[in-house]
């Protein structure tokens, strides 16, 4: 890492790097800094109190952070099946962003369990360089990578030091290596753009606008008009953290600005000498420590999830020096969002790409990385209704199909009407109308964080349904729709009309019947000429003295030859899922779904036939909550859906 500094900052510097880091045991923000795993247990004892990031049977007040659903089945599969230990996977937090935990807020955390060995998730060996256009970084197909610089496992959690948004704002980081010998050098990169790793191309997407990064702009005052990317460098020695460095991607002539709320460090490296973007260090306004970081003694416990190493031997323990744990005050430090843009419910980064380098300088080559993957990125509201069509007189119900419960919901109507409270997840409703719901990540916020927008019609041409017929269903089977229900009236005077439509809301008559002796109804409908991607069907009930009801509408969607849609349900899940596509061809069939930073959570080839087919995944009930993609393979044609996993 460089050293060399501008000479007008030379004694400010001096002071910083002489008192900002602590390299014994700390708890701060309630979270223990002592390269130990274990809540309630610190600097080698037994004590109730401190969060962590896993729980190893010490009981105490003190929280651990990382879901651990599926552990037990994991570690099983390492034994029954070697080759899972190759697989990577990751864990969100447990707890739902901005809980209250402990008296702290909980923002965000994750576990990572990266590939290993030969891998493609490595940088070439090469130029490949901290300032440089992630478009420019190459990857090989597959690589081995040195034991010092490879990363078998990642941590990131983030939380403030109180209940309050103004309270300082807290990073926590960790990581786990193969070989514990010499100084050893990570890089947490944080982004603000949607940054991912394409495995079939080899390459970086999505990256930033200014030179592959996103640049911190200022006003002419020093005040931060716009957050950009960040970068924390990490040098571990023989014994300790020895530095812990933060840059942040600006251009050139930001140098010459000073910061309202940080001041500059005097390092700036952008992909070449001359430059004009580039990283630039930063240290805070005030003396004093801002970040502390630590190394595992020998036989620490590697928790929950163990930890498997180069060599593919499972271990509980690390060996000393093997893992490594770290804590930054981003309040201190000056990048803040409730300082420096004045946003209670904003974050500094929205993705992590956690990488190694070869040696202490910021412009030495990379060596292994871990992402890019998903950071303080909450579930925009979703929201569905039972009754898209309601009935005079009806009551239908509104909700929110993914809620955090520590968002706030609050629903309005131009032209409906709301029963009861308007805010919740949920909401009643007695007219037709536009709904809308708008979601704040904590009702202190004051910002929007999402929205989302839903129409109930209003039929005047029915009443609801007084139980019969009953057990009205629809079932699609290829080109044909596949009509049930059931009846206890008996009466020659009674008409079962069938309506059918392709709106949801202009229904047309295709069938009527009469009574049967049986009670039992079934019919089908020819949809090959409909041109449409989904149907609508109901049932009206003409009654004696011509009195009409109607039943519930069924809505189905309709693959065609060029369109087949894949449909997963339910979802969100919790623990088992079912796959349904409709195809027209009998042909194989490839499954894959991938976590949110690109892991292969579940694969598999599956041979399909001519019409609906249904595979259940039993694999969930394993996955960590939160969002994973679904691609259905079959032929020359890719499908994609979005699955979300919830397990509270």
């Amino acid at each position: 890492m460089k050293r060399i500094l501008f000479c007008f900052i030379l004694i400010p510097v001096y002071l910083f790097t002489a008192t900002a880091q602590i390299t014994t045991p700390q708890i701060k923000a309630g979270f223990g800094v002592d390269a130990d795993l274990r809540s309630n247990y610190f600097n080698g004892f037994i004590q109730s109190g401190n969060d962590d990031w896993f729980v190893n049977g010490t009981f105490g007040t003190g929280a651990f952070i990382i879901d651990t659903t599926g552990a037990a089945a994991i570690l099983s599969k390492y034994s029954t099946q070697p080759a899972s230990k190759k697989v990577p996977f990751f864990r969100n937090m447990r707890y739902d962003q901005f809980s209250v935990v402990n008296n702290k807020m909980l923002i965000d955390a994750i576990f990572i369990r990266d590939h290993h060995g030969d891998d493609s998730t490595v940088f070439a060996s090469g130029s490949n360089k901290n300032g440089m256009n992630p478009s420019t970084w190459t990857t090989p197909i597959s690589q081995g990578i040195p034991d010092k610089n490879d990363i078998l496992d990642s941590y990131m959690h983030v939380r403030r030091d109180g209940v309050n948004s103004n309270d300082s704002l807290w990073m926590f980081g960790g990581v786990s290596i193969d070989n514990t010998t010499g100084n050893r050098y990570f890089d947490f990169e944080m982004y603000q753009t949607d940054i991912y790793y394409n495995r079939p191309t080899l390459s970086f997407r999505n990256f930033g606008p200014d030179a592959g990064h996103t640049s911190w702009t200022f006003d002419a005052s020093g005040n931060i008009t716009k957050a950009g990317d960040i970068i924390f460098t990490a040098e571990y020695g023989s014994s300790s953290l020895s530095l812990l460095e933060a840059r942040i991607w600006v251009h050139q002539s930001a140098l010459s600005i000073t910061p309202a709320t940080f001041n500059w460090g005097g390092q700036f490296d952008g992909a070449s000498a001359g430059a004009v973007y580039g990283y630039a260090s930063i240290v805070p306004k005030t003396a004093g420590a801002f970040y502390t970081g630590l190394q595992s003694v020998n036989n620490t416990w590697a928790g929950t999830f163990q930890v498997v190493l180069q060599n593919e031997v499972v271990t509980s323990t690390y060996s000393a020096k093997q893992f490594m744990e770290f804590s930054v005050n981003l309040s201190k430090l000056g990048i803040d969002p409730i300082l420096t843009l004045h946003e209670p419910c904003a974050m500094p980064f929205r993705r992590i790409l956690i990488k190694s380098r070869a040696s202490t300088s910021f412009t030495a080559e990379l060596k292994d990385f871990v992402g890019p993957f998903s950071f303080f990125r909450a579930p925009a509201a979703d929201i569905a209704t039972d009754f898209p069509v309601l009935c005079q007189n009806g009551v239908g119900r509104i909700w929110v199909t993914n809620p955090l419960s520590t968002s706030l919901y609050q629903w309005s109507t131009p032209n409906g009407l709301i029963l009861g409270d308007s805010t919740g997840s949920e909401i009643n409703v007695a007219a037709g109308g536009t709904y809308y719901v708008r979601q704040q990540l904590m009702d202190s916020c004051g910002t929007t964080y999402a929205r989302d927008t839903i129409v109930v019609t209003m039929s005047f041409a029915c009443d609801v349904l007084s139980g019969k017929p009953t057990d009205f269903n629809a079932k699609l089977n290829s080109q044909y729709v596949h009509l049930s229900w059931k009846s206890e009236e008996r009466s020659p005077n009674v008409n079962f009309i069938i309506e059918r439509s392709i709106d949801g809301k202009r229904f047309d008559a295709i069938k009527n019947l009469k009574t049967n002796s049986s009670g039992l109804y079934a019919e089908t409908d020819d949809i090959s000429s409909l041109n449409s991607n989904e149907v609508y069907y109901r049932l009206r009930f003409e009654g004696d003295g011509m009195k009409t009801t109607y039943s519930s509408i069924v809505r189905l969607y309709i693959p065609s030859v060029h369109s087949k849609l894949l449909n997963i349900y339910p979802n969100p899940v919790r623990d088992v899922v079912t796959v349904s596509v409709n195809l027209p061809y009998a042909s194989p069939v490839k499954i894959t779904i991938t976590n949110s930073i690109g892991m292969v959570v579940y694969q598999k080839m599956i041979n399909s036939r001519i019409g609906v087919n249904e595979w259940v995944i039993h694999e969930a009930e394993k996955w960590s909550s939160g969002n994973y993609f679904i691609q259905v393979q079959y032929r020359n044609e890719v499908m994609h859906k979005q699955l979300m996993v919830s397990h509270k």
